[in-house]
């Protein structure tokens, strides 16, 4: 599977129909790389041109604006800034909703504009257009439950893409009953992810697989790399880990695709 860089495409005197940022967790952590990798067999088989920034790609600097050190943000967003417009970027797609949010709703203000995607928008689009299909049949029948990132559902409104694209599985959707506007952070967001957790009676990824485990689920899907981590987390700390698997959407997608 050959990725092109953006580099490669400025050499040719050419431009991808979008760009695609890895971010930190789909670059390094070893789970998140076989989501990366799902995205990139559905877009190479559909035939999209799509590009990477490879070595060019820093943290967005999300961790640190949420931890509260907003100089060190803004220095990483202005490097990345810096990049994106070099290459006149126009269009972003990234599996990770904390990546989504800060370049969408944080880089504009220091002169990053873009049209920014979470990869289930992106997928949503090719299917309208009919350059996506996605025939189920895998998972035909099998109860899958959905968890909300919060920085793709409450953040950014977004609740509609990753649905649509589970419901064309033809599996049984069972909806949390926290869910949508209500949904329960997984425990990872605002840097907690890099930290342990406070002293408490439960964490709260703990209680959020509680929750997604009470359905008798075959699988929870998931859109965020840092929702994956702590929900499967959550798995192994019930020993479901056999029974139940935790994978994001577009493993999903490519599972029922074969690829």
């Amino acid at each position: 599977m050959q990725i092109k860089t953006m580099a490669e495409y400025a050499a040719e005197g050419k431009s991808p129909e979008v760009l695609f940022w890895v971010g930190c967790a789909g670059s390094f952590d070893d789970r998140a790389k076989k989501i990366t990798k799902a995205f990139c067999k559905i877009l190479n088989k559909i035939g999209v041109e799509f590009a990477v920034l490879g070595q060019e790609e820093s943290c967005t600097g999300d961790p640190a604006k949420r931890a509260g050190n907003e100089f060190v943000f803004q220095m990483m967003a202005l490097t990345n800034i810096e990049v994106l417009n070099a290459y006149e970027v126009k269009r972003i797609v990234t599996a990770c909703p904390h990546c989504f949010n800060t370049l969408k709703n944080e880089y504009p203000n220091l002169g990053g504009h873009y049209e920014v995607m979470h990869h289930t928008q992106f997928l949503k689009k090719l299917m309208e257009e009919g350059r996506l299909k996605i025939e189920g049949g895998a998972f035909k029948g099998k109860k899958i439950t959905f968890h909300d990132p919060c920085y793709l559902g409450r953040a950014n409104d977004e609740y509609e893409a990753p649905r649509m694209l589970l419901e064309k599985l033809d599996a049984e959707l069972v909806e949390m009953k926290r869910c949508k506007t209500n949904g329960l952070c997984c425990g990872a967001g605002g840097a907690q992810m890099f930290k342990e957790p406070e002293k408490g009676n439960k964490d709260i990824n703990i209680e959020r697989t509680e929750e997604a485990l009470s359905f008798e689920p075959k699988v929870i899907a998931t859109g965020c790399p840092f929702c994956n981590t702590m929900m499967t987390d959550g798995v192994k700390h019930f020993n479901k880990n056999t029974e139940v698997a935790v994978k994001d959407i577009v493993e999903l997608l490519a599972e029922a695709e074969d690829l």
